[in-house]
């Protein structure tokens, strides 16, 4: 069996790198704005399903497609598209727990699994020069909450209780373990 992973995400195919996993690259075409969800965890797995319903394999591959979100006093924070939404989810966020849910879909012709996972991370206080020269920044806009845990971001985080990978985007381990299963 081959492993196929449907996403664009750099940080996603850093983490299956880095656990020695071989794979190709699908990119989903997916209107994520159809899922709708107020529930963070539900709003993961639907999308990360969207997603897989979307690309095509074959019998002898396990397609992987992947969601995540931020969080935060009951709403969801998913990638900032201005400078605007970006500070106002730092904001949101500085002093604060939040918590980022990641889920996970392999799909083949013979099984679906759903791999979900939730990791609670807390931040600093952050002044409001340290938020401003953070959202001047290429970083927040491709990571869902406004930040990337992995990169200058983890200069925030007060604690975190869970898995960090969930926080990058991959319930890593989880996954691992599944796919072990599947003959990865």
């Amino acid at each position: 069996m081959k492993l196929i992973l449907g996403s664009q995400s750099p940080r996603r195919r850093e983490l299956l790198t880095q656990a020695g996993l071989d794979y190709e690259i699908l990119i989903p075409d997916a209107d994520e704005k159809l899922i709708t969800s107020s529930d963070p965890e539900t709003k993961v797995i639907e999308t990360a399903k969207l997603k897989s319903s979307v690309l095509t394999v074959d019998n002898n591959s396990v397609l992987l497609t992947c969601d995540t979100v931020v969080s935060c006093n009951n709403k969801i924070y998913e990638k900032p598209a201005t400078i605007k939404e970006a500070r106002q989810m730092i904001t949101t966020l500085s002093g604060s727990t939040h918590e980022v849910y990641s889920a996970a879909i392999l799909k083949s012709r013979g099984f679906e699994e759903i791999i979900s996972d939730c990791t609670k991370v807390t931040f600093y206080e952050l002044s409001e020069a340290e938020i401003e020269q953070y959202i001047n920044t290429k970083e927040p806009y491709d990571k869902a909450g406004g930040y990337g845990i992995q990169s200058f971001g983890a200069v925030f985080v007060k604690e975190i209780q869970g898995d960090y990978n969930t926080v990058v985007g991959l319930p890593l381990a989880k996954v691992y373990r599944a796919l072990k299963k599947y003959g990865i």
